[in-house]
């Protein structure tokens, strides 16, 4: 091999190189970001538009619709998902992974532009945002005081804090939860409006015509030039109460004399406290593309200089951060690590029982990682869990190469030849071992990269970052473990004083060998045994699949919980805070008994009323010895009492999904709401018959209480009114309206008009509202032209890719899985709805089906591809057939494992699968090579496997034991993100274990039975070795001497 040829011959050229590798590693490493998950997220822009006191069918049909006609034509669409709710339409554009998040954004702003003529005029301007319009805020800041009051702090969050944040790099927006934003508030009286003829129209005409600052011009003289300036602002409360409506002969009506005008706050519908005190919180969303850990720390940077000038009367506190278990997540991965490396140095330490034997694989461990990190760096990658998680899987397999290497060199140095001889010679011998090795472990990663759907890029840095590994690793085992063995090995001291240890652990190695022997010779006896349990491992392995539960990843302690509440539609803020504080009583001991730290509710958040959530934050998982889980299940069952709103305790999900949804979410699409609602509604009676599914419903439902108003058009004719009169006056009195604004210290805040309270209390109010006919006259009442009826409206209407749809969402019970739960949904949607009935999934959902398919092709891809690396590299069709049907060993064995330790077929799981499939692999080549090497000299079929596979039987046994060691910390690691290591780990730990033990028989007894079927892979050189040998000899010409290989 030219590589150990040179490195041997050149050790100083050898050790260069890997320091060449180390030096551009440390320096990739330096450079790469940190997050919890690879950047996955797709490119979502959003489009939001507020249309104030608007219905939710009103706000379909003119803007949501309008809005996804102009977006629909965009280029690389993925998915179009649209929220339509009382006076908001929310519309979220998915991207194909592909399209760049800017230019997306502009072509979205582009087509939004071209339809806002067609929107309504009272409608406010669509903001097009690089996010997601639902995604959660990743960090919550709260603003206390005891002195000032909510709407003081509001004030200051608004003016000082949230700019400050707002600007930060990665940061798309800060929400303000509890908000008491200042404006002018003008509430107009009913009774006084009448008794002095004066009509709603005329009080906001007169608002807009007296506030106002135009430019007048300029005074030019010969020597000075002067701008005019007309101050027309009205600037204080008292100026607006004085500011004259109309003027009736020699009297002047004046705005206080028809309405209450002080100074009040736009919104008292949201209502936030952190641990049970009010407060102000702003809620930190990160753009979609952002490092949450890097936001977080830019944020924590910005608010250490606040706290500098902050009044000594406020105090700020993080009350929510994501990042804190990335954090800890990362951590617990770096630790894993650290004992999975101490770990298989134990184990190689054991096998070699020489200190300075065992230094050389252990210096390959750091050279093959650093040198991981420089493809990382090169591919644009990220240090976060999984590229960690491929690094701990990647201890034990960096050592394999060295370990097979070293192992043929000291063979060949114990049965007598010089170290510098025996690393050249033993280097070439297993040289084609080791790069076979190294292929098609790639072969397998690199599938795994290629994934389809959101999970399959997650998973691409995993994969990646594996063949990096593997890659380096067999680069310094060609290079660099040849020449220290050549430099550090010599005879092993079994018969040297004082190494009566080695000779003892010497006896014992041998005995398994001799007792391997004994029985693989009894196997290829018996070859009809072997396969049978062959046979049976594979039956096992049915049987056991689909009794696993399945879910897209394991729930993991990621230190906080999510209690998404809702009361019934219709419910004032009040009425849903009421039944809040009765959760945070049952709630709030926690935080005195060491088990939470944190706890922060909103209520009314995005100006719902009927909707709040609250979250509690665990304490540092060494600090408590209670899981979340477990809190989880305690908080539904003490929530379950709560009997006037509807309190979902969930787990937040893992693989960087956002939005804090159910993990069930079916999607019922057609074409009308009226049918989807009915499909739904069936679903739903028939889903809640399976008690395995909790709180399931629907987010269509017509119960928010709605007074529908029937205009006579004929009688409003006649009397000289519009029904944009009666729409316009209506939406004043009821909903508000911002008419103008004023400025406050360089601020601008709104004027806004409304109905007194008492005025807008009961049905009956609205018939008390009057109009003035368009040429003039005395008052009309509303009641004249219209009838009121009550009836229930859907307050929230959906619609995905462009179809009314409902989302049936719903909780899992404990013990049940995800899998089960769609499967069970997809049965009920083909027994009960129509054919033009359309189902698809959201959400968690969404992203296991999608995995749940792709991982199904890149298990068959990826054993495909090994198959033909293989044989490539065998030159023969039945050499990687006998290799590769050790698979399904692997495979049972993982799956045993799995259903013995109550994990989940997850994401995480299968992976190790799709990677147990390389390392099998890697063992029987092996096996198989050497007994091909002594084929070519000669031995038959059966001494050549016997004796091939007991000579690789230590460093079969030593790579695997090294490679579980690798793995047990991952299946008993603890702490943040443990679930997921765990998953992967035992799949490994359980696959190897069993497939190996087995293998180690079958693959023998599978070669012995087919390789006498297959030639030579240098058959063909060999043959035209000899015709030119036939044909030199026929000329008189001598040919050159036929080389040897080496002795064994």
């Amino acid at each position: 091999m030219i590589l150990s040829d040179i490195s041997i011959k050149r050790p100083v050229f050898a050790t260069v190189l890997s320091l060449l590798i180390v030096v551009f590693g440390i320096t990739a490493l330096l450079g790469l970001p940190v997050r919890e998950y690879p950047d996955i997220d797709p490119p979502v822009v959003s489009v939001s538009t507020d249309y104030t006191g608007a219905a939710a069918e009103v706000v379909d049909t003119q803007i949501t619709q309008i809005i996804e006609g102009a977006i629909s034509g965009i280029e690389g669409i993925r998915s179009i998902e649209s929220s339509t709710e009382q006076g908001e339409s929310r519309t979220s554009i998915e991207f194909n992974t592909s399209r760049d998040i800017d230019v997306a954004a502009n072509d979205v702003r582009d087509a939004v532009a071209r339809v806002a003529n067609q929107l309504p005029d009272e409608a406010d301007a669509p903001r097009v945002r690089k996010a997601d319009s639902d995604a959660r805020p990743m960090m919550w800041v709260t603003l206390l005081s005891d002195v000032w009051d909510s709407a003081e702090l509001s004030d200051f969050a608004d003016r000082v804090l949230s700019d400050r944040l707002s600007v930060l790099d990665g940061v798309a927006d800060v929400r303000i939860g509890g908000e008491r934003r200042y404006a002018i508030r003008v509430w107009l009286d009913r009774e006084r409006l009448a008794a002095r003829n004066v009509t709603v129209a005329e009080v906001e005409g007169a608002l807009r015509a007296n506030n106002v600052e135009l430019p007048a011009g300029q005074v030019d003289s010969s020597t000075r030039n002067f701008t005019v300036r007309a101050e027309g602002r009205l600037s204080s409360v008292e100026e607006f109460r004085n500011l004259v409506v109309r003027r009736d002969g020699n009297d002047l009506l004046r705005l206080g004399a028809v309405a209450n005008v002080q100074m009040g706050v736009e919104s008292d519908v949201s209502r936030l406290r952190a641990n049970g005190k009010t407060a102000i919180g702003m809620g930190i969303i990160r753009q979609s593309k952002a490092n949450t850990v890097a936001v977080s720390d830019a944020v924590r940077a910005e608010l250490d200089q606040i706290r500098e000038t902050l009044p000594p009367e406020v105090s700020l506190a993080e009350s929510y951060d994501e990042s804190i278990f990335i954090r800890a997540s990362i951590k617990e991965v770096l630790i894993t690590l650290a004992i999975a490396v101490s770990l298989v140095i134990l184990v190689i330490f054991l096998f070699l029982r020489s200190w300075r034997a065992t230094l050389i694989p252990a210096v390959t461990i750091p050279v093959a990682v650093i040198g991981a990190f420089i493809g990382l760096g090169f591919l644009g990658f990220s240090i976060n869990v999984l590229t960690l998680l491929a690094i701990i899987l990647a201890i034990g397999l960096v050592v394999d190469d060295a370990i097979v290497m070293l192992e043929n060199i000291q063979r060949r140095i114990d049965e007598g030849e010089p170290p510098l001889l025996a690393a050249y010679r033993g280097a070439k011998q297993v040289a084609f071992a080791v790069i076979a090795t190294t292929l098609t472990l790639v072969a397998v990663f690199i599938p795994i990269s290629f994934m389809g759907g959101n999970v399959g890029r997650l998973f691409a840095e995993f994969g990646f970052t594996l063949a990096a590994a593997v890659i380096f690793s067999s680069l310094v085992a060609l290079t660099l473990v040849p020449m220290l063995c050549s430099k550090w090995l010599k005879h092993s001291p079994e018969n040297e004083e004082g190494h009566r240890l080695w000779a003892f652990s010497e006896k014992v190695l041998n005995g398994l060998t001799n007792g391997y022997k004994k029985l693989l010779v009894f196997s290829l006896n018996q070859p009809g045994l072997l396969l049978g349990l062959g046979v049976v491992g594979l039956i096992i392995a049915i049987v056991i699949f689909p009794r696993l539960p399945q879910e897209l990843a394991p729930i993991e302690d990621r230190g906080v919980i999510i209690m998404p509440t809702s009361a019934p539609r219709g419910s004032t803020v009040e009425y849903t805070d009421h039944f809040v504080r009765q959760a945070e009583a049952e709630l709030l001991p926690y935080l005195e008994q060491g088990v939470a730290e944190r706890f922060l509710s909103i209520v009314g958040f995005r100006d719902e009323e009927d909707n709040a959530f609250m979250i509690m934050g665990m304490r540092h998982w060494d600090e408590r010895s209670v899981k979340q889980q477990q809190i989880t299940s305690e908080i539904r069952e003490k929530l379950a009492d709560i009997s006037g709103v509807r309190i979902n305790a969930i787990n937040p999900p893992g693989l960087g999904q956002r939005g804090f949804n159910q993990p069930v979410e079916f999607v019922v699409a057609g074409p009308d709401y009226e049918s989807v609602q009915a499909w739904s509604e069936e679903i739903v009676e028939r889903a809640k018959d399976n008690p395995n599914l909790i709180n399931v419903d629907t987010d269509f439902e017509l119960t928010r209480p709605e007074l529908r108003l029937n205009i006579d058009r004929d009688r409003a004719a006649d009397l000289d009114i519009t029904v944009q009169d009666v729409g316009l006056t209506l939406q004043t009195m009821l909903a508000s309206r911002n008419v103008t604004t004023y400025v406050d210290r360089g601020r601008e805040y709104d004027v806004i008009i409304q109905a007194n309270d008492a005025d807008r209390a009961t049905p009956g109010d609205l018939e008390q509202i009057f109009l003035r006919p368009r040429q003039g006259g005395e008052l009309i009442p509303i009641k004249a032209l219209v009838s009121v009826k009550e009836i229930g409206a859907n307050p929230d209407l959906r619609r995905v890719d462009r179809l009314p749809a409902v989302v049936v969402s719903a909780s899992l019970a404990d013990g049940y899985d995800l899998g089960s739960a769609l499967t069970y949904l997809n049965n009920l949607a083909v027994d009960n709805l129509p054919p033009e009935a359309r189902v698809s999934y959201k959400g968690l959902s969404r992203e296991f089906q999608d995995s749940s398919a792709a991982i199904y092709l890149t298990f068959g891809l990826a054993f495909v591809i090994v198959f033909l690396v293989l044989a490539a590299q065998f030159e023969s069709w039945i050499h990687p057939l006998i290799i590769m049907l050790s698979v399904p060993l692997a495979v049972t064995g993982a799956l045993i494992a799995l259903a013995w330790s109550g994990i989940s077929l997850n994401i995480y799981s299968q992976i190790g699968i799709i990677m147990l499939l390389g390392l099998m692999a890697k063992n029987g080549i092996l096996i198989v090579e050497f007994a091909n090497q002594l084929r070519d000299k000669g031995y038959e079929v059966r001494e050549a496997i016997l004796e091939g596979a007991t000579l690789r039987f230590r460093p079969v046994l030593m790579t695997t034991i090294s490679t579980v060691f690798g793995a047990v910390p991952l299946v008993v690691a603890t702490g943040a993100g443990a679930e997921s290591r765990a998953a992967i780990g035992m799949v490994i730990l359980g696959g190897l274990i069993f497939a190996t033990t087995l293998t180690l028989f079958i693959i023998p007894v599978l070669y012995n039975l087919l390789a006498r079927f297959a030639k030579s892979s240098n058959a063909v050189e060999k043959e035209l070795d000899r015709l030119a040998a036939g044909t030199a000899g026929g000329s008189g010409l001598a040919s050159s001497p036929a080389k040897k290989a080496d002795d064994f």
